[in-house]
């Protein structure tokens, strides 16, 4: 079973009802303080930590005194307006003592649906937490409409956790886990502790959503499990309204873990391999020499570029003796790659006229 303590990347999703008082509609900053314990505990083991949130809309409502019940959109996205700001202080006020920087992340269901979108909210994320940042991610509940909405952040954890490369996400919950049926209303359900397989029986007994707060249910979190777990990564789900509650799931306290069959790098490398390339990139002795000790390709290393791309798509990775060597996600477009093959990563923004990034194929994204 997966333990926090060996996680290496850990994403926590935290619900409305766990930050917002549901009566007052106030936020519980005791317990949101006790949370920040738990992070700085897992960043003094060296986990890094990445936060999915909700609580915007709840928080921006009680402020705005919009009325309870189901709003429209248009109260929504301003009820969010509102409370994302507060949100985010809440918690840079809760980790500074720690010493924790924290940053937002807002996004949409587009945001992993469009290859490029992706790229970027990856390497975003990435640079923030190679800096040592605790991101805070949330929908971006401002501009998100019904057909681009996650729908509830179970979902966007998920996506987040195979985003980031997570080995481990917990879903803080209203429940201390997944039972054979709603235990609120069935005495004889029971909870399991551990689920190495989604079969139809398991879908079967999920129920739907009891909190006033929340979206999610137990049908999204499976949805999540199986997202995080064909990615390799391992997802819990716990009872969260205790305080410190990632200190009470090391401890012993309920959960039901969906356990991963694979590591999340292993399962993105063959995620990758599996992929049709749209284009070619030969390279040269010394690049080939590079990818071998593990290292990302450079415009340098290539000497060609064939096919049509987009950025972000599949190509396959050619030496200079015709061999296939793998596929990567090519980090310029077909058009791009052509004009700086063979060339410095310096010289990139005076060919394309911006920045770029130094590699065309970060070895994270190659499959060989």
């Amino acid at each position: 079973m997966a333990s926090l303590i060996q996680a290496r990347r850990l994403v926590v999703k935290i619900g409305s009802a766990l930050l917002v008082d549901r009566k007052t509609g106030a936020l519980r900053a005791d317990w949101l303080h006790a949370l920040a314990q738990d992070v700085a505990a897992a960043k003094a083991r060296g986990t890094d930590m990445i936060l999915v949130s909700s609580g915007s809309i709840a928080l921006g409502r009680s402020v705005l005194g919009l009325p309870a019940g189901t709003l429209s959109l248009e109260q929504s996205q301003a009820a969010a307006a509102v409370g994302q700001i507060r949100l985010a202080r809440a918690y840079e006020e809760a980790l500074a003592p720690h010493g924790i920087t924290t940053g937002q992340v807002l996004v949409t269901l587009e945001d992993s649906a469009n290859r490029r979108r992706y790229l970027n909210s990856r390497a975003t994320l990435e640079q923030l937490v190679s800096l040592g940042v605790v991101p805070i991610v949330n929908e971006n509940d401002t501009i998100a409409t019904d057909e681009i909405r996650f729908g509830d952040n179970d979902r966007l954890a998920a996506q987040v956790a195979v985003t980031v490369g997570a080995d481990q996400l917990v879903l803080l919950s209203d429940v201390d886990g997944f039972y054979s049926a709603n235990p609120g209303l069935d005495p004889t359900a029971r909870r399991f502790d551990v689920i190495d397989e989604i079969t139809p029986q398991i879908e079967a007994m999920a129920g739907d959503p009891t909190s006033g707060l929340s979206k999610g249910g137990m049908k999204t979190k499976l949805m999540a499990a199986k997202t995080a777990t064909g990615a390799g990564c391992a997802m819990a789900i716990t009872e969260g309204s205790v305080l410190r509650p990632l200190q009470a799931l090391i401890d012993g306290a309920n959960a039901t873990w969906f356990l991963a069959k694979d590591d999340p790098q292993a399962a993105r490398k063959r995620w990758i391999a599996a992929m049709k390339p749209k284009g070619e990139v030969v390279l040269d002795e010394g690049a080939m020499r590079a990818l071998a000790r593990g290292k990302s390709l450079l415009p340098a290393g290539v000497t060609a570029v064939d096919g049509e791309f987009g950025r972000g798509e599949p190509v396959a990775l050619i030496g200079p003796g015709g061999e296939t060597l793998g596929k990567g996600l090519i980090r310029y477009t077909s058009d791009e790659a052509r004009l700086i093959k063979g060339r410095q990563s310096g010289e990139i923004e005076g060919i394309l006229g911006y920045p770029g990034r130094a590699a065309l194929i970060h070895r994270d994204d190659m499959a060989l």
